[in-house]
């Protein structure tokens, strides 16, 4: 089940992309049947989407539980010019749990702490099947624009905001500089 909702949520990403996004392919190789006559290939095509807001790489090492994916900060945030490389993990039942997604990059925020954990309703209590990991890549990145101060994973973070957002917003375009630009 997970596999094929994962496949058709590729497949529903090539066809209709967020919106301002390009879509484009990449074949990966699934597997290789080899019988001394004849070999057969089983490819299928990944999509990655690309705008603005992300840059979906898709699959990591041919496994389709463990995609990668490039997030890019929003233009009206603090985090505008950064490159966030973010992990996803989709479990065996998938979609009736929700993915596990970490930033593998520093981000100064108060809704994701040092360990990349992002505090995202969507990602915990509010997870519905009917979620896809385009609408939670989306979701992230509006939570970059619009982060939700009472309820943090870091609570200094989420004061400094509530109390000194220009500190807040300082600090945060400093750590984009020195850890999402290169």
């Amino acid at each position: 089940m997970a596999s094929k909702r994962i496949l058709k949520e590729l497949k529903d990403l090539q066809k209709d992309p967020p919106t301002s996004c390009s879509a484009g392919l990449y074949r990966l190789l699934l597997f290789e049947f080899t019988d001394n006559v004849r070999s057969i290939s089983f490819f299928i095509d990944l999509v990655f989407i690309c705008s603005w807001l992300f840059f979906l790489t898709g699959p990591v090492a041919e496994d389709m539980f463990h995609w990668q994916a490039t997030i890019m900060g929003p233009s009206d945030s603090p985090y505008a010019g950064g490159v966030f490389l973010v992990t996803i993990h989709f479990p065996p039942d998938y979609p009736f749990k929700p993915p596990k997604v970490a930033f593998r990059t520093k981000v100064f925020h108060p809704n994701i702490n040092s360990n990349g954990s992002i505090c995202l309703d969507i990602l915990k209590e509010q997870w519905s099947p009917a979620l896809t990991i385009s609408k939670v890549l989306l979701s992230i990145c509006s939570l970059l624009t619009d982060p939700n101060p009472d309820d943090p994973l870091v609570p200094e973070i989420a004061h400094m905001y509530k109390t000194d957002k220009n500190k807040y917003e300082s600090t945060a375009r400093s750590w984009t500089q020195k850890y999402a630009m290169g």
